[in-house]
């Protein structure tokens, strides 16, 4: 007879945490080994419940099923205790379970989405299997005590009344792999950063919601939750079949994280993540068959771009401004995107922000203000990413796609002191959510005029521009002259030298007129109420102290000696 379910959060974390211990002891040491082995499993056991759930709706309305998986194939055959097939190959002989899952399940999963007319569940379950080569689990004793435990979770989604229970312990599992040492870090945006994001861009059903670098889905999980959340108890079928297959697409390179982010989308009850698996800036495709109905442009689009990656030529070619900076060809990316009145919510490093001495930086930043109203900067404090292994300072930025930047209210959560043990909470962006609205300012929050920005620049910097055209002039006259002159001569030589004079300060005129209009586009928050303590101390006052310093070092130095 088969255990009741478990049916809370935390008897569902419990029996998590002793499957991960059963697998640490089993071949699958780390969190980038066990979970990925564990993601597969967890998400056929769902599928399972899932399917029998649909079809016992089905046939209480009088209407046909047709399941995902056919027996042997579904979890209630060969993984459940009482199972048929479990039960035949466990009175068969001695390694005949590792057999049929290696060699029979895991190859029929894996061609689900070459069958003609595969359905886009059959495609997302081929995904999800795409990278399990064969069970990592050690022995059948292990494998068959994991099962047990996994068939003992239920998938609390499906209870309206408990939504993300399940979801959230498997993103504690995620959590893990994005930690310090696990080379991870890149996959896992803080939730509590998550949330702000999406909390500021609102997603509402009907709009369509994209990440271009999609990691474990983190974003569009969230987003999910957030738009099913606010439907409440009214939502029709309608909007719920809208919301669960035909609102939530994403791009993902990695083989390791693109079937995880699968899994943890249905987990969280997206029947349909349209997720395009290949790498977004060189447009190299690995599958693309659940990208199919995805939209030419996107509404929403959420992202954490990688921080500090650097790209090839194969990418920069497929962009108008050409840089090795991963973070800037996917702005580029995301503007391109986003339908006219899109929305976006971006996690971006400082460098991005303040750099101004790279020319794809700039202009970047130029069709970003210039293409898109970019009406908020949040600078986040230093450490936010630091469970994660990354110390990098970051902030959001969100912008709205079809006018121009007129004004920029910044939000300055620098001096938040974050550690790994005292992460970001709500509580922190209380103050940002009630600002917010009315763009209000205070001691944290100011706005910047950027058209009044660019007539200072262009003010300071016309004058350089008009020297530099009178030196160029005079040069070309003494080009003229020159070419009339016998070389060698002594003549020809000074008007040589006056020349290249006149061309090298028309050059450093120009650049510094470049430099003063590049500037407008360093976009870094720097807070202009934050106060500035000044050191009053003269300096006999601070020789003072160093001798007072001194002499106490000294007495200190004598004392040792004394012992």
């Amino acid at each position: 007879m088969t255990k009741a379910g478990l049916s809370t959060a935390q008897s569902v974390n419990s029996a998590i945490k002793s499957i991960c211990d059963i697998m640490r002891r089993s071949n699958c040491a780390g969190a980038m080994q066990y979970v990925p082995e564990l993601t597969w499993i967890l998400f056929l056991r769902i599928l399972d419940e899932r399917e029998e759930q649909e079809e016992m709706m089905a046939k209480a309305v009088g209407q046909h099923y047709i399941p995902s998986l056919e027996a042997p194939y579904r979890w209630r055959d060969w993984a459940a205790p009482d199972g048929a097939k479990r039960v035949e190959l466990q009175e068969g002989t001695l390694g005949g379970f590792f057999t049929f899952v290696n060699e029979d399940l895991l190859p029929h999963l894996k061609a689900l989405r070459d069958k003609p007319n595969a359905t886009a569940r059959q495609k997302i379950i081929s995904e999800v299997m795409s990278g399990v080569e064969r069970v990592r689990i050690d022995t059948e004793r292990n494998m068959l005590d994991v099962l047990d435990r996994v068939h003992e979770i239920k998938d609390e989604s499906i209870d309206p009344t408990h939504v993300f229970p399940l979801s959230q312990v498997y993103e504690g599992l995620l959590l893990r792999m994005g930690e310090k040492g696990n080379d991870g870090g890149q996959f896992f945006t803080p939730r509590e950063v998550v949330r702000a994001l999406i909390s500021t861009v609102d997603p509402k059903i009907g709009e369509t919601v994209y990440d271009p670098a999609c990691g474990t889905g983190g974003f569009l999980a969230q987003a999910y939750e957030h738009m099913h959340h606010n439907l409440g108890g009214d939502a029709t079928p309608d909007q719920l079949d809208i919301l669960k297959t035909q609102t939530f697409y994403g791009r993902e390179k990695e083989n390791l994280i693109y079937p995880i982010a699968l899994a943890n989308l249905v987990l969280h009850g997206i029947d349909q993540p349209h997720i395009w698996h290949g790498n977004t800036l060189t447009g190299n495709e690995v599958y693309g068959g659940l990208f199919l109905t995805a939209p030419p442009l996107f509404d929403i689009v959420l992202m954490n771009p990688p921080f500090g990656g650097k790209e090839g030529k194969d990418a920069q070619t497929q962009f108008a401004y050409k840089t090795g900076a991963t973070q800037v060809l996917f702005l580029q990316h995301i503007i391109d995107s986003l339908t006219l009145g899109g929305r976006c919510g971006i996690v971006l490093d400082e460098g991005i922000l303040f750099r101004t001495n790279e020319k794809a930086f700039v202009q970047t930043k130029r069709k970003l203000v210039e293409e898109c109203n970019l009406w908020c900067i949040v600078s986040l404090p230093p450490g936010v990413f630091t469970s994660a292994g990354a110390g990098v300072k970051t902030n959001l930025l969100f912008f709205s796609k079809g006018e121009p930047t007129t004004e920029i209210w910044y939000y300055d959560l620098s001096d938040v002191k974050v550690t790994k043990t005292q992460p970001l909470t709500s509580k922190h962006f209380e103050d940002f959510f009630k600002r917010m609205p009315k763009r209000e300012e205070s001691e944290k929050s100011w706005k910047v005029d950027l058209p009044q920005l660019k007539k200072d620049a262009l003010k300071e910097s016309a004058p350089l521009r008009k020297q530099a055209e009178s030196k160029s002039r005079q040069a070309d006259v003494i080009k003229v002259q020159l070419m009339a002159m016998t070389k060698g001569t002594d003549d020809y030589k000074v008007l040589e030298m006056q020349e290249g004079e006149l061309r090298r300060d028309a050059r450093e005129l120009t650049n510094r007129a470049q430099a003063i209009d590049d500037a407008v586009y360093d976009l870094k928050a720097v807070n202009p109420n934050s106060i500035i303590e000044e050191d009053t101390r003269t300096p006999e006052d601070l020789l003072n102290i160093i001798e007072q310093k001194g002499r106490e070092v000294a007495e200190a130095l004598s004392a040792l000696r004394r012992l």
